[in-house]
C-alpha cells in the first residue's frame, strides 16, 4: 500500500464528526471528484466514482447521516493496471440531488433556475474546523502524496480552476503557501517543503501519517547527517595521506641528497618522526616530542623542511 492510500484510509476512517464539518468535507469531494448530470428542467443527479472502498463508504455514511439517503453504489470489476475495483456512488434528482448539491454550496435555486457557484459560500467554511474538514474532502478527492523515503511532494489536481483558486486561499489562511502548475488540462496545487507538508496533513486530520512521514524524515536526516560525517573524515584522511606522502617525499629527497643530518635539530627530529611515523597527523606526531609541541608547530617544522627540499631540487635543475 502506497503512503498515499495509507493517508486517505486512515481520513476515510474517521469518525464523522458534527453536521457542519460532514458538509464542508462533502462539499469539497464532490467539487474535486463528483459529476453532475442534467436529468430534466433545473433537474440534477450527481455520481462519485473511486477505486477507494473506504472513501466510498465514507461519502455513503456522510450522505446517509446528513440527508437519510441510501446512496446507490454500483462496483465494477477490477481492469487496466493496477487491478482495483471501481466504486460508482449516484443519487438520483428523486432522492435529493438538488437539495443535497444546495445544501452543500454547489448549486443554488433562484428565480429562472439553478446556477451552479464558481465560490465556495462562505458559510461552508467559516470557522477554522470547517476549513479543515473542506481541504480533508479535497485531499481525498483530488489529493496525492509521494512516499517520504523518496522525495516530498504534496499536490491536489483539480480541472476546476475557481476550486483550486479556494483551495489556494484556505492552505493560505494556515500559513501553508502553495505552488501551482499547469498539467495538461490540469491545474496542480503543490507542496515540496516537508514541514509545510506535516502541516497540510495535520490540519486535514491525518495524525498517524503525520507520525509516519515525521519518522522517516529523521531516519533520512540521520542517515545523511552520517554520511556527511564519514565524507567529511574521509576527506580529512585522504587529506593527511596526502600531505604526510608529500612530507615523507621531500624527506627522503634530502636524506638521498645527504642533508637531513645538516638540518637544524628542531627541523631533524621532526623529520626522523614523519619517516618513522607515516601515518601519524600533526597533533600525534607532535605528542612525541620531548617537550610536546602543538600541532601548529609541528605544521611550521615540516613546511620548512619541504621549502629546503624544494630549494633543493631547483638548483639541482639549473
Amino acid at each position: 500500500m502506497s503512503f498515499s492510500v495509507a493517508a486517505k484510509n486512515e481520513l476515510a476512517r474517521r469518525r464523522l464528526e458534527d453536521k457542519n464539518l460532514q458538509i464542508a468535507e462533502l462539499s469539497a469531494l464532490l467539487r474535486a471528484t463528483g459529476a453532475l448530470r442534467i436529468v430534466g428542467l433545473n433537474k440534477l443527479a450527481f455520481s462519485v466514482t473511486t477505486d477507494n472502498p473506504a472513501l466510498a463508504r465514507r461519502i455513503f455514511l456522510i450522505i446517509k447521516s446528513l440527508f437519510d439517503i441510501s446512496v446507490q453504489i454500483q462496483v465494477n470489476d477490477a481492469a487496466g493496471p493496477k487491478k482495483n475495483n471501481l466504486f460508482y456512488l449516484q443519487v438520483s434528482h428523486e432522492q435529493g440531488a438538488n437539495r443535497i448539491l444546495e445544501e452543500i454550496g454547489i448549486i443554488e435555486a433562484q428565480e429562472d433556475g439553478i446556477h451552479f457557484l464558481e465560490d465556495v459560500p462562505k458559510r461552508i467554511v467559516s470557522k477554522k474546523e470547517e476549513k479543515r474538514a473542506y481541504l480533508r474532502g479535497a485531499f481525498l478527492g483530488s489529493g496525492s502524496i509521494t512516499d517520504p523515503k523518496k522525495n516530498y511532494h504534496l499536490e491536489f489536481t483539480v480541472t476546476d480552476v475557481d476550486f483550486g483558486r479556494k483551495l489556494i486561499q484556505l492552505l493560505s489562511s494556515f500559513g501553508i503557501e502553495a505552488k501551482t502548475i499547469q498539467r495538461k488540462n490540469m491545474q496542480v496545487i503543490y507542496l515540496k517543503d516537508s514541514g509545510k507538508i506535516i502541516d497540510v496533513l495535520t490540519h486535514i486530520g491525518a495524525h498517524a501519517s503525520v507520525l509516519t512521514f515525521q519518522t522517516i524524515k529523521v531516519q533520512k536526516q540521520l542517515k545523511n547527517d552520517v554520511q556527511r560525517q564519514v565524507n567529511c573524515e574521509t576527506a580529512n584522511f585522504l587529506k593527511v595521506i596526502d600531505t604526510a606522502s608529500r612530507q615523507v617525499e621531500a624527506i627522503k629527497y634530502l636524506k638521498k641528497k645527504r642533508k637531513l643530518n645538516q638540518l637544524p635539530d628542531n627541523l631533524r627530529e621532526i623529520a626522523e618522526l614523519r619517516l618513522k611515523y607515516k601515518d601519524k597527523n600533526l597533533k600525534e606526531l607532535g605528542e612525541k616530542l620531548k617537550p610536546p609541541l602543538g600541532k601548529s608547530g609541528v605544521n611550521h617544522r615540516l613546511k620548512k623542511i619541504e621549502e629546503i627540499a624544494n630549494e633543493l631540487k631547483e638548483k639541482s635543475e639549473l
